[in-house]
């Protein structure tokens, strides 16, 4: 959140669509925007807050065009579908949004980030699936149901698509690609445009 406030200069009036988000990533923020946040039903947490919610899906975004001043998406694109999929999603960004962040993590870190676990995600999916069934790190650290548990994995080993930088700047023509790193590695991609 650091570098994304370096990076644009958000004031208590910038208008933010957080694709995919939740209030909890704003809380480290210094400055509050006047922020909409839009997930699934089953994802928005309608407690007391300030924050707009929007229940739909980031491929259809419910808004005109240019209306946000910026489209704000942290780890999300890698988990709407495949390319064609993931390219509607940076379409409908590009068109309600001024400028946007849209980060991701890198391919081509070691650790697979969803479930902690290194080098899986370059082994083919039998293997994949072999390890995953029975042992992540995601799970000792989560303790999830195991209904939670099966959904999670299946979501990584049929669902899950993850960029690389060259992906990522074809979703996003013109962007700047930035990126986050770790011990020197490259860990997650941002698409920046504004």
């Amino acid at each position: 959140m650091r570098l994304f406030e370096e990076t644009f200069e958000i004031t208590p009036q910038t208008r933010i669509l957080d694709v995919g988000g939740s209030p909890l990533i704003w809380e480290f923020c210094r400055v509050r925007p006047r922020l909409t946040i839009l997930n699934f039903p089953s994802a928005l947490n309608r407690g007391p807050m300030r924050d707009d919610l929007v229940a739909a899906d980031g491929r259809l975004l419910p808004f005109k065009d240019k209306v946000f001043d910026i489209v704000f998406s942290n780890s999300v694109i890698e988990h709407v579908g495949p390319r064609g999929d993931q390219q509607h999603f940076a379409d409908e960004i590009r068109r309600v949004g001024r400028s946007y962040w849209v980060q991701t993590p890198n391919r081509f870190f070691p650790v697979e980030l969803h479930l902690m676990l290194p080098f899986v995600h370059f082994l083919p999916k039998p293997i994949q699936q072999a390890i995953v069934t029975r042992f992540t790190l995601w799970q000792h650290m989560v303790e999830p149901s195991e209904a939670e548990r099966q959904s999670y994995i299946n979501h990584f080993l049929y669902e899950l698509n993850l960029l690389d930088r060259g992906t990522l700047q074809s979703l996003f023509p013109g962007a700047t690609i930035l990126t986050e790193r770790i011990a020197g590695l490259a860990k997650s991609l941002v698409a920046v445009s504004g």
